[in-house]
């Protein structure tokens, strides 16, 4: 069934569906919204990442009031099937509803974080609705380590109060997210020439997820397990010598697929056997956390070259040994994830292979200790380590205005009480609260699911809904 444009937010999210805006590819959405803004009359920024600020004067009876900021990031993370021929740097999103939920053909559905921008493009628009002065940022960059936002200038920035719409849930709000850094291991290795049979390992069958909002459930890193199957034959006996090794697209998705490729001397069905043995354990273990898990072993053309044993070697024991997925927990706020990392990412270009980590962690030092960790084993086994994208957390704050008009618009519209939570993912609230020190924040946004990966969904009841609760939340906010 198409998506049916039934009301403002409606149409922008179609908009936004329909502009190429993958992380690093936002100019286009940029340069919308810049075009909404001088079409509107409203006075913008628009900086050299392509984050843009719109400002809009207060209504009447509120242009004295302490402005508002309402956020929200214009990139997507660019995931799809295996099957599915979508050129995200080109096509739109191919959006359709089943059951009153919107999802797109084969690809990630982009509703984090085009929920918020339709959100705001509609408010911006708005001239019945009454609101505080608003300042509108729309930030680039963010799925790969809220680069856009961490981009921004304090003197562009006049609100102590601001309504992240990169959060979700309806009638929850976060009270807290992780900090977090990037790490990129390098390695080259050195190739011989093979005369060795030549296999292929694949892991596939996996659900993925958020890497900060999904890592406690303890589900398959296909990238690790693919890894700890051809590492637990070696164990084992077998002779194995690396040709290739790459899954994951995202450093922020856990990894759902990963192929190993690599020459052996030890008989297939050997091979088999072992590789076997290691997926009947793997399934056991994650028969209740992610029980699609498949592993598919076959023989490929012989390839000509394959890595040395040592470096082979090396390559495998840092996979296998390196600390990856849910590491603490906070033992102040029941259910939260303190502590994690995430292999998203590995890739093998000819002699070269890299492996991008994401590491979060809402105390500092558990980032630092983490990094130190991979630092130690990089060194070890002969890999180069950079980091990058450290950004900062943003701490649980018992008093907030702004919290407390969330909970009475709750009541009023719902009846119920303001669901809070305090969540492990990163997000760019932190950089507001380092940029603003004493930045009121709350977070708002529809039922969604799946993120980062191509069953991601929207409930398009919520997503009315919602927009009617963050007007309710803006007029409120006097």
């Amino acid at each position: 069934m198409e998506f049916e444009i039934t009301n403002r937010p409606r149409f922008f999210f179609a908009e936004c569906a329909r502009i190429p805006h993958g992380s690093k590819n936002e100019k286009e959405l940029s340069d919308y919204i810049v075009a909404f803004a001088k079409e509107h009359g409203l006075k913008y920024k628009q900086d050299d990442m392509y984050n843009v600020i719109v400002y809009k004067d207060g209504s009447k009876g509120y242009e004295n009031d302490g402005s508002l900021i309402l956020q929200a990031h214009i990139d997507m993370v660019c995931e799809k099937n295996k099957d599915c021929d979508h050129d995200f740097e080109k096509d739109p999103l191919k959006l359709y509803v089943e059951d009153g939920i919107l999802r797109a053909k084969g690809t990630t559905l982009g509703a984090d974080d085009c929920t918020g921008v339709a959100y705001m493009l509609a408010i911006l628009e708005d001239d019945s609705l009454a609101h505080p002065p608003l300042e509108c940022i729309f930030t680039v960059q963010e799925e790969i380590g809220l680069l856009g936002a961490m981009n921004l200038k304090a003197e562009d920035i006049h609100s102590h109060r601001m309504i992240s719409l990169d959060g979700g849930g309806e009638t929850t709000t976060m009270l807290s997210s992780a900090g977090g850094c990037q790490c990129n291991l390098t390695k080259k290795l050195t190739m011989e020439e093979n005369s060795a049979p030549t296999y292929a390992l694949h892991i596939t069958g996996l659900s993925g997820g958020h890497s900060g909002g999904e890592i406690h459930k303890e589900k398959g890193n296909a990238n690790q397990l693919a890894i700890r199957v051809v590492k637990e034959a070696v164990l084992k006996g077998a002779q194995i010598q690396l040709v290739s090794y790459d899954g994951g697209l995202k450093d922020n998705a856990i990894p759902r697929e990963a192929d190993v490729v690599f020459a052996s001397v030890t008989p297939k069905e050997e091979l088999q056997a072992y590789f076997e043995a290691s997926a009947k354990d793997i399934s056991t273990e994650l028969e209740f956390s992610d029980a699609g898990f498949t592993l598919k072993f076959e023989e490929t053309a012989m390839a000509p070259y394959k890595a040395i044993q040592k470096d082979s070697d090396d390559l495998m024991d840092y996979a296998y040994l390196m600390p990856n997925g849910f590491q603490h927990r906070s033992m102040a706020i029941e259910g939260l994830t303190l502590t994690s990392l995430n292999l998203g990412v590995v890739t093998t270009k000819n002699d070269q292979v890299e492996l991008i980590i994401s590491v979060r962690s809402a105390i500092e030092s558990g980032i630092d200790n983490l990094v130190n960790i991979l630092s130690v084993l990089a060194k070890r086994l002969g890999f180069d380590m950079e980091t990058s994208a450290r950004y900062p957390g943003w701490n649980y704050n018992e008093i907030s205005p702004m919290r407390d008009i969330y909970k009475a618009a709750v009541k009023k519209l719902y009846d119920k009480d303001l669901e809070m939570v305090a969540g492990h993912g990163g997000c760019e609230c932190g950089v507001f609260c380092s940029l603003v020190p004493d930045m009121d924040i709350i977070s708002l946004g529809p039922v969604s699911a799946h993120v980062h990966t191509p069953d991601e969904e929207l409930d398009l009841e919520s997503f009315d809904r919602t927009y009617k609760l963050l007007c309710t939340v803006v007029s409120a906010a006097k």
